[in-house]
């Protein structure tokens, strides 16, 4: 043998000899190709856990979990002679729906030959039952039971939020985790806590013949996860309350929320119109959905948490914050006396006033617009020449009470409201340094009143009173006590967070006049004898119509343990409806019991409908229909359910009909 050829054989058996060396380490030692999702011999089969139950704080199960049952299809495992008109009549669905759902999985992005796709869903128990006795001729089908939300309340859609299949964004974001026909939170507590209510996967490895037939685990099951699942969540809500508010919301848009000062917890998170979470399961949940969210009439938004995202112009509630900015900013004392009679004017500007020249906790009883506009002023002009610097000043004041920011919670959504800025005044003046003689300034002047340019959400009115409770401290609000039991460890929920006003008797000061507001004020009509109250109420003007009816409180007095805010949008004067479902909902959760029934039918019996439609047609240029076309459409719409109640009757009849003589309904195309 020449030497070439020599070299060239050892060089071809080293090779060789590396080749089966490497492919015996992988075969023998390592799972990497035996478990490759192309390689047809191993099948992964996932199992979904169940979802974590969610408590009220008081044990009351909310969400738990029922069996959903759906039809999975393999393209791989279909037969030459399947029998398509006979598994149509199996599943009662025609021909042509078929076909149709057949050529939509094959253009899902996701589709593989080799992998169940979910041909139908929210399949019925007593559907189950009779399809699984016949399934088994259909290899390619498989029945499918994936947990499915039960509600057990019909309150509080938006605060607990939905569960609904995975979409291509939400499988980019963990595709470590989700596959097409997954759910995932999308809103409320379901999408805030997703990964911890979501639980873990199970995995099992199957072994596969050449046909798919399954013929046991892969290495005797040693390489298979058990399931895990989702941790359970205990909220703060106390249900009992959140019930009360929503009851008290009803033919209103507004919010009430209510929080303890002491811990940062939030004990009610009401919206109005409130959504029915019953509506978030069924076969019609993709119809609801959808008319949920295109649900504009009147402005009615059922999807639009008014208590978090809703930014409004907070009225006179935001005098209080006007007052601890001034004394902090040294622009006025306690005893500082503004001319107020029979009003505030000022270049031009005129506001109607309450009471005259009297110091601050009078002016905070009466709820003075004269006194707190010269305070804004007094705010503006601290720095000679320059009011961006005294605004700005301010402002930071404003952001440390949790303003103009996300509150950084465990909410699945929110708004950050509005506190301008000096420099948002200088655009508004074209770019002048010194305003304070323009139009702007006068604009600028209303913020002292809650007015102006400033906008709170509810909860960051109720948060900016849970930090006057607290003399200068308040922790972030959020919604999750307990997780599996253990307090929530999100470190968030455990800092105080400190504001730039901590001269405890400034706090004394409105305090003093907060309470002199239920002692002989104007919230004096809602004061009770069985707890003492702090309050302030607020009237804000919106172009729209009616003003807003805003109010705030603080009970009791001497140990704060519930700080209640409400807005109530076009209804008008604060205490008269803010202020009684701030007060009925106090009294609930200090006495264990509503000892003051008339103010809670008040707000249950109540209907701002009206003004909401009468600004709804002039709005869209349309002409409000008069009392007789208003009882025509009502006896529409009367007659429309009466008939759809009819024909769902007798659909249910002549189901239970079928199901007796178990003869397959056929649908024709």
């Amino acid at each position: 043998m020449k030497p070439q050829f020599y070299k060239i054989s050892i060089v071809l058996i080293v090779l060789a000899a590396i080749f089966v060396a490497r492919l015996s380490y992988l075969q023998l030692f390592t799972d990497r190709y035996a478990l490759n999702a192309a390689n047809t011999s191993i099948k992964t089969e996932y199992i979904i856990p169940q979802r974590g139950v969610i408590f009220d704080r008081n044990g009351k199960i909310l969400v738990g979990n029922q069996p959903s049952f759906e039809i999975s299809y393999t393209d791989a495992l279909m037969k030459p002679d399947f029998d398509t008109l006979d598994f149509c009549n199996l599943l009662r669905i025609s021909k042509s729906d078929f076909i149709n759902t057949i050529d939509k999985i094959k253009k899902e992005k996701y589709y593989s030959k080799l992998t169940p796709m979910t041909f139908m869903k929210n399949i019925s128990r007593e559907e189950i039952a009779r399809i699984q006795e016949i399934i088994f001729k259909y290899p390619a089908f498989s029945i499918i039971s994936r947990p499915q939300r039960q509600y057990n309340v019909s309150t509080s859609g938006n605060l607990l939020g939905y569960t609904n299949e995975v979409n291509e964004r939400d499988i980019k974001k963990d595709s470590l985790y989700y596959l097409p026909g997954d759910n995932i939170g999308k809103s409320g507590v379901e999408k805030s806590y997703e990964k911890q209510l979501r639980g873990i996967k199970g995995i099992q490895y199957i072994q596969k013949d050449i046909k798919l037939r399954s013929v046991g685990p892969y290495k005797e099951g040693r390489l298979d996860k058990d399931v895990v699942t989702g941790q359970d969540l205990t909220l703060t809500i106390d249900y009992d309350l959140q019930k009360m508010a929503e009851e008290m919301l009803v033919n209103k848009h507004g919010a009430i929320v209510a929080l303890d000062p002491n811990t940062g917890e939030i004990l009610v998170l009401a919206t109005g119109p409130d959504i029915d979470p019953a509506l978030f399961t069924g076969p019609e949940k993709s119809r609801n959905l959808y008319k949920l969210a295109k649900d504009t009439l009147y402005e009615n938004q059922p999807t639009f948490d008014r208590s978090i995202q809703a930014a409004y112009p907070p009225g006179s509630t935001f005098k209080l914050l006007t007052a601890l900015a001034a004394l902090q900013m040294g622009v006025m004392d306690e005893k500082t006396i503004f001319p107020c009679g029979r009003g505030f004017f000022y270049r031009g500007l005129t506001i109607k006033g309450h009471g005259g020249a009297d110091p601050l906790v009078p002016s905070i009883q009466v709820s003075s617009n004269c006194y707190f506009s010269h305070a804004f002023i007094n705010i503006m002009n601290k720095y000679p020449g320059n009011p961006t610097k005294g605004v700005n000043e301010w402002k930071d004041i404003m952001e440390s009470f949790g303003l103009n920011k996300y509150l950084d919670n465990d909410l699945a959504t929110g708004a950050k409201g509005k506190i301008p800025s000096g420099e948002f005044y200088e655009k508004r003046s074209r770019g002048k340094k010194n305003w304070t003689s323009d139009y702007t300034m006068n604009g600028s002047i209303f913020n002292g009143m809650g007015q102006g340019d400033v906008l709170l959400t509810p909860l960051q009115i109720a948060n900016f009173t849970a930090a006057i409770a607290n003399n200068g401290w308040y922790y972030t609000p959020h919604i999750v006590k307990y997780v599996d039991g253990k307090p929530n460890p999100d470190p968030r929920f455990k800092n105080k967070h400190y504001t730039k006003v901590q001269n405890k008797h400034f706090y004394d000061l409105v305090k003093q006049g907060m309470e002199a507001v239920m002692l002989r004020g104007t919230g004096a009509s809602l004061r009770s004898t069985e707890f003492t109250q702090m309050a302030k109420t607020g009237t804000a003007q919106v172009p729209q119509g009616k003003d807003n009816s805003i109010f705030t409180l603080i009970a009791p007095a001497d140990k704060p343990k519930i700080v209640v805010a409400a807005v109530m949008e076009h209804a008008g004067f604060g205490a008269t409806w803010a202020g009684p479902a701030c007060t009925t909902i106090a009294e609930k959760y200090i006495t264990g019991t509503l000892k003051r029934e008339n103010l809670y039918k008040k707000m249950t019996n109540a209907s701002f409908m009206g003004e909401y439609k009468r600004q709804w047609y002039k709005k869209h240029g349309k002409p409000a229909p008069d009392s007789a076309t208003l009882k025509r459409i009502k006896d529409s719409i009367r007659l429309a359910n009466q008939v759809k109640a009819e024909l769902k009757n007798k659909k249910k009849k002549d189901s239970l009909q079928n199901k007796k003589t178990n003869t397959p309904k056929s649908n024709k195309p």
